[in-house]
């Protein structure tokens, strides 16, 4: 395509080094020094002092509630907590530990068995057993009310060879197996002994849940004895006969089940658990979905998986892979199997060494070789058609395979499927998951009159009762802060919304040479260059025509994706004169397109150049000012700002220098382990301001939560970890200020890791800023932000979503730390889900409606967004970093790489792709 006009030279900016006239692309310039000031006087002084007091580091606790909001509308909600009342305060749990071995001693592993093994147990030995009912937790503990009428003792427990089948279970591959034919196998059914040893342990008293939080002597045995409570609910839904995913239970029932593609399907269950909370004890019920494979014929299962019409198309090596490990039901032995993997040959062709024993013990011993085709013909009658010439399922070990034929077995029901779904599946389960509040409401109060739990013999008998109906709650309606747009306007955002339809962007950027890219996606790349000048006229930005515009080449539709973006860079710098200022880039598909990653690799690693990822099913004036928000966000303009920010009034933070962080970690996708998590940290910048950020990422240890990268000294006075590169672009960027107090918003942690927030990741950064010769820490408020969780929030007088604004920090909330719920978005599809915000350490000092209206504001403040998000805006920053830093490694090869390591060694983590300077100080992952 020609070259358009040429264009008026571009102002410089801080972010763009290099020269008007230079050639493009330009040299990376070499890193600056460290722009950090050494201490001053007095700050050496208050070392000197600190020194001398010689004061240890002492171990952060999380800080008690401090009170309650009182701004706002207040607003009648219902909670999906259910009361609990103890009638038994008394009561005491005993805790016994479980061995069980086989006769010979050997320790058997697993769930399902054990799970039979002790109903077997009680059914057999009850008498013995004081007639007492157990929790028991599938493994190595079992708890009941009261004691056994022994501390110790060992019971010999049959089982019938069909349950011994069970995954996990020792299976000698007598019975069944096409390989050794026996008298045994001529019966259905076989006993096998197990040795079941029970011991006591420790005594856990009821009281510690009948008590309020404050009275408890230590949140330990509060804890302990809330488990045993939630294992009471997992055996319970275990003898239902449920698959149960943590304290989620999943049931059996064809209504549950709902088809997403691909032989797959999403089953509708419950989660269920007990909560503390400044109310007494609650029942936390909520429906669960999660995904299994349909139930049904293997080869189905793989022409469906596979996307294939015929048998001859699958790929048997992938089928080995989703096949491994998977439990299926041999028909002609009534049995269950689990897959170790596949036959080298076809079932016509594969031979087994087989002994044969008649009845008259003529020709005892004597072993033949024979075909699995001819076995199942001759000693079952079964003439096999649509697996003859296929591989058969290896259903035994390593060094004794058992061959089953495909057409003879069939998926059993309630298989969790764990790997990677398709985004037309993620679409899908999204949408079968929904419920509207009302409709969410009556399942829930439904599966809790349903489930009897106060007919369950553990609990009946600790005197647990459970209330009928969703606990009401008293909660508030935060105003939505005001927002300052282009040409000094205000804008008040309207149930969580707001538009620049007739108005600009507050700080809107020039663009004058610029180009777009045309991946081999159907767009007619002139008209849409054409239509976002006009749209960015209307919001203030100035566009000149685009310097170029580049078609690929037809011919390298097949070529791999990094070939085509090294082709399409190399027309690209053919063509233009000096450094673009932004590249636009449409690509062929909106979802998972592996043009992506090596895309964003080549401009913000290698050549430092904003660029803009599209892929415009239909162009429309809202879907172009979505996109110019987050150009003009990347290109450093600004598209709002709070009108309290805007005018420096922000309390607490206007005088002085305070800096906000987002913290996230993103994990590779599901069943791919071995792949590397990526943490990121997203620090705010241009104090006062608490609406531009800047981000870095590292990667770390496969499905490590706990970042560990925030500081990596490399000497005595410089570190290389990400806070380092925050501090020093916050001083930059803020007047040469040090932040003295700094914000900490931390996600996707459990409670039970909020110690090692403030105690390793909160001394991490506290050792960052010691290294840049900072003496005086600055003030820290640390508050982590949950999503994964289970409290759902209603309107009690309506069928709507709670309103955006919605906060919560009263009766559901917990009896003794500082946490509240609060839902900032508007809730279209489904049930609104709140985030759970935890506040761990507060030495800033903000009042209880300070920190909550603080928390609500930064729903409003994400630059490429025009509703209010639902969790804050840093920590949206810190995810979308990690996500996009993430496709810049080429994961295909890792996974590849993975699948080869050996017990012996762990591949080593690749680092991620090194921002170029002229980008890195940029809001590229808008």
């Amino acid at each position: 395509m020609e070259k358009m006009p040429g264009i008026a030279e571009a102002d410089e900016s801080p972010t763009s080094p290099s020269l008007p006239d230079s050639p493009w692309p330009p040299t990376s310039p070499s890193l600056p020094d460290s722009p950090w000031p050494p201490a001053s006087p007095s700050e050496l002084n208050v070392v000197a002092d600190m020194e001398t007091a010689q004061v240890p580091p002492t171990e952060l606790s999380i800080i008690r509630k401090k009170g309650f909001g009182t701004t706002g509308k207040r607003i009648q909600l219902l909670a999906n907590h259910f009361k609990v009342d103890v009638t038994d305060p008394d009561a005491i749990f005993f805790q016994y530990s479980v061995a069980i071995t086989t006769e010979d001693k050997r320790t058997v592993e697993g769930k399902g068995i054990g799970r039979k093994l002790i109903d077997r147990l009680c059914q057999t030995f009850s008498s013995e057993l004081g007639d007492k009912r157990f929790a028991y937790d599938g493994e190595r503990t079992l708890y009941t009310v009261g004691p056994l009428p022994f501390d110790k003792f060992e019971f010999k427990v049959l089982l019938e060879e069909s349950f011994a089948k069970h995954p996990g279970a020792d299976n000698p591959g007598a019975n069944g197996s096409p390989h050794e034919e026996t008298k045994r196998s001529k019966h259905s059914f076989q006993s096998k002994a197990f040795i079941v040893e029970i011991s006591f342990a420790v005594k856990i008293p009821l009281r510690f849940i009948a008590l309020p939080l404050e009275e408890v002597e230590s949140d330990t045995n509060y804890q302990d004895a809330l488990r045993v409570l939630d294992i009471a609910l997992r055996q319970q839904a275990a003898n239902r006969g449920c698959l149960l995913v943590r304290q989620s239970f999943f049931q059996d029932d064809a209504r549950n089940f709902s088809e997403i593609g691909g032989n797959l399907m999403a089953v509708r269950g419950f989660h269920s658990s007990f909560r503390p909370m400044l109310g007494g004890l609650s029942l936390n019920m909520d429906v669960s979905t999660t995904v299994v494979l349909k139930a049904g014929p293997v080869i189905e299962f793989l022409l469906y998986n596979q996307n294939v019409k015929e048998t001859r198309y699958i790929d048997w090596a992938k089928a080995k892979k989703v096949l491994k490990n998977l439990r299926v039901h041999a028909k002609h032995r009534n049995q269950e199997f689990k897959v170790s993997g596949l036959s080298e040959k076809p079932c016509i062709q594969q031979l087994f060494s087989m002994k044969l024993r008649n009845d008259d013990d003529k020709n005892q011993g004597e072993t033949v070789n024979i075909t699995v085709y001819e076995y199942f013909a001759k000693h079952h009658g079964l003439k096999l058609t649509s697996s003859a010439y296929l591989p058969c399922l290896d259903v035994g070990k390593p060094n004794r395979p058992i061959y089953l034929p495909l057409e003879l077995c069939s998926l059993v029901s309630l298989q969790r499927y764990t790997k990677a779904l398709s985004p037309i599946q993620k679409a899908s389960l999204i949408e079968k998951s929904r419920q509207k509040p009302q409709d969410k409401i009556k399942t829930l109060t439904n599966a809790v009159g349903n489930n009897s739990y106060d007919h369950d013999p553990v609990l009946a008998a600790c005197g647990i009762y459970v209330d009928k109906k969703l606990i009401e709650v008293e909660g508030r309606v935060l105003e939505p802060p005001k927002l300052k747009v282009g040409k000094n306007d205000d804008c008040f955002p309207n149930n969580g919304r707001w538009s620049f339809s007739k108005k600009t962007l507050l700080q809107p950027s020039h663009i004058d040479y610029w180009a777009v890219v045309n991946f081999s996606a159907r767009c007619d790349t002139s008209y849409l260059s054409r239509e976002l000048i006009k749209c960015g006229m209307s919001k203030g930005i100035n566009i000149e025509r685009p310097y170029t515009l580049i078609e690929e080449e037809p011919l390298m539709k097949k070529s791999s994706a990094v070939a085509r973006v090294e082709k399409m860079f190399e027309r690209l710098t053919s063509k233009l004169t000096r450094e673009p200022k932004l590249i636009l880039c449409v690509l062929p598909e909106k979802k998972h397109c592996e043009i992506y990653g090596p895309w964003k690799k080549k401009c913000l690693s290698d050549f430092g150049v904003v660029t803009q990822c599209i892929c415009p099913l239909k162009i429309t004036d809202q879907y172009l000012t979505n996109v110019l928000l987050k150009i003009n966000s990347k290109l450093g303009g600004v598209n709002s700002l709070l009108a309290i920010e805007h005018s420096g009034h922000l309390p607490l933070i206007k005088d002085t220098p305070t800096m906000i962080l987002g913290m996230d970690v993103s994990h590779g996708p599901p069943g791919q382990s071995n792949l590397p998590s990526i943490a990121a940290v997203a620090g705010s910048r241009c104090w006062p301001l608490i609406s531009r950020y800047r981000a870095s990422a590292r990667t770390q240890s496969s499905k490590e939560e706990m970042i560990d990268a925030l500081c990596k000294p490399v000497d005595e006075e410089n570190d290389n970890g990400i806070i380092r590169e925050l501090l020093l672009d916050f001083y930059e960027s803020s007047d040469k200020c040090k932040p003295s107090q700094i914000i900490v918003f931390r996600d996707g942690v459990s409670e039970s890791q909020f110690n090692q927030v403030l105690n390793v990741e909160l001394n991490q950064i506290k050792k960052a800023y010691e290294l840049l010769e900072a003496v005086i820490i600055p003030k820290f408020t640390v508050i982590v932000a949950q999503k994964n969780h289970h409290t759902k929030l209603f309107l009690a007088n309506g069928p709507e979503n709670v309103p955006p604004g919605t906060v919560v920090d009263t009766k559901i909330t917990h009896p003794r730390n500082y946490d509240f719920y609060m839902c900032a978005h508007q809730g279209i599809h489904g049930t609104s889900k709140p985030v759970h915000y935890h506040v761990l350490l507060d030495e800033i000092g903000f009042s209880v409606d300070g920190l909550q209206n603080l928390i609500h504001s930064l729903s409003y403040v994400n630059q490429r967004s025009t509703i209010a998000t639902s969790i804050v805006a840093p920590i949206c920053y810190a995810h979308h970093a990690a996500a996009q830093m993430g496709q810049m490694l080429n994961f295909d090869d890792l996974s590849e790489k993975s699948s080869d390591v050996t017990s012996e060694g762990n591949i080593p983590i690749p680092e991620l792709p090194r921002l170029h300077r002229n980008v890195k100080s940029t809001m590229f992952f808008c």
